[in-house]
């Protein structure tokens, strides 16, 4: 069913209504611009009977779309099996509310055509301008055949059942891959660690203009479930992304270099950071550098490594964020700022207000400088590599108030740097904590801190 419209249609919602009473001035996210036509996936041969792979489907419908102009690509109900699926310009790929729409678990399928050696996103875009990703449906990366897995973060059960797929042990019954998996389908690496190395994001938007993500469910991704790079004019409004909790490199929302982005109304239970800002070095001729002008609220994070994260990379800089409204219940950290010389930049301009936490693992606040990332089963160059002293992390010009806390080990902890002025200028107002273990554990040497009106109450009871 094709349906050929001559006017263009935006999306319905109108988003200046977050914009009210911000303590600073952001520029303001504008919905993409759709035009009205319309295919249905069975329309060009889907068949969402759960065996069938549609690749083929999904390719033919966004290029017959393309040629019209664009247009919503309509996947009904049905679990619709497919290989990666690439966006193009003025697309909108819909999801009716029981389309599941899941990605093989055979491998071969993710290779770059263009470099062997890696894997393509499950949906990608590319230099694109007005994509869409709609719907109620459920969007599922098949993560489980991709992940490594830690013995110490699951249960015996748990680790019987990852074996019963078959996959080989490594680090004497530590890390489990998933190589060799009795389902019969073939590696696509040498090793089992290059083949983890290949993971990709389940949905990743690359130098794009002009983006929404509305409504639905983002599952299990072998890596970052929704993560949008180099890129302009986000939305990401009402999505539920779920993994489970020790999913590793399970990032739920991650953006990293945008400009202009909005995220409300959306739930999170991921297995590492929740929402998340990262900035790498500086691509000229990309859209966008460096995370600025991003509204973050009417969120809820249940299990994360840290609620609302920025870093661990800062590289261009962190300017005109505010984040208010929001929930974490369950997370490790609540507001976590993490980074290291070698990944950091300057943030400027940050105001987080109006956060209530609930059972947090560790600490409620936290600042630190010394990041490094271990990756499962990898040495880590960065533990043994002499550093030179360029992007150096600044963590400056950061505004928390009216934050409540029950329950966490730490209230605020914050450690800079001997060798930079990495933490200072930043203030606490108007909050309170009710923790477990310590109050305050910041290093007065190296953080430079002001708490006003701040209750730091020991829970005595638990």
């Amino acid at each position: 069913m094709l349906l050929n419209c001559l006017t263009a249609t935006a999306q319905a919602q109108d988003y200046t209504k977050y914009y009210q009473n911000l303590p600073v001035t952001l520029k303001q996210v504008t919905a993409p611009v759709i035009p009205a036509n319309s295919i249905m996936l069975t329309d060009v041969g889907g068949v969402g009977d759960g065996l069938t792979l549609n690749t083929e489907a999904f390719r033919k419908g966004i290029s017959q779309l393309s040629k019209q102009g664009g247009g919503r690509l309509v996947v009904p109900a049905g679990i619709w099996l497919t290989g990666p699926i690439m966006l193009k310009d003025n697309i909108d790929l819909h999801l009716d509310k029981n389309a599941i729409i899941l990605f093989s678990p055979d491998k071969r399928l993710f290779i770059d055509e263009k470099n062997p050696e890696k894997c393509v996103p499950a949906i990608r875009a590319s230099k694109c301008k007005n994509i869409a990703i709609t719907g109620e449906g459920i969007i599922d990366g098949n993560g489980a055949q991709w992940r490594p897995v830690k013995r110490e973060k699951v249960s015996t059960v748990e680790w019987k059942a990852f074996q019963e797929i078959g996959g080989v042990e490594r680090q004497d019954g530590k890390l489990w891959y998933p190589w060799d998996v009795k389902a019969g389908y073939p590696n696509i690496a040498p090793t089992p660690e290059e083949q983890e190395k290949r993971r990709a994001d389940l949905i990743r938007v690359t130098d794009c203009e002009n983006v929404l993500i509305q409504g639905v469910t983002v599952q299990n991704s072998p890596r970052f479930h929704v993560h949008p790079c180099y890129s302009k004019n986000i939305i990401i409004d009402g999505v539920t992304v779920r993994c489970p909790w020790n999913a590793q490199n399970g990032d739920a929302i991650d953006l990293s270099d945008c400009n202009i982005a909005l995220i409300v109304n959306s739930t999170v239970d991921a297995g590492d950071d929740g929402l998340c800002m990262k900035s790498g070095k500086r691509k000229e001729a990309s859209p966008a550098n460096g995370c600025e002008d991003i509204l973050i609220m009417n969120n809820t994070v249940f299990h994360a490594h840290g609620g609302f994260v920025i870093g661990s990379e800062s590289i261009s800089g962190m300017r005109r964020i505010v984040v208010r409204d929001n929930r974490f219940s369950g997370t490790d950290t609540g507001l976590r700022f993490k980074s290291a010389i070698g990944r950091g930049g300057r943030s400027e301009d940050i105001y987080i207000s109006h956060i209530v936490m609930t059972d947090i693992k560790d600490e409620a606040v936290v600042f630190q400088c010394d990041y490094v990332d271990r990756p499962a089963g990898r040495d880590n160059p960065e533990l043994t590599q002499p550093r030179k002293l360029e992007y150096v992390p600044e963590f400056q010009g950061i505004h928390i108030s009216d934050v409540t806390c029950r329950g966490c080990a730490t209230a605020i902890r914050a450690k800079g740097s001997t060798e930079a002025n990495c933490v200072h200028d930043i203030d606490i107002t108007n909050s309170v904590f009710l923790y477990n273990n310590k109050g305050n554990d910041i290093d007065e040497a190296t953080a430079k801190l002001t708490l006003t009106n701040v209750k730091l109450i020991q829970n005595k009871a638990e």
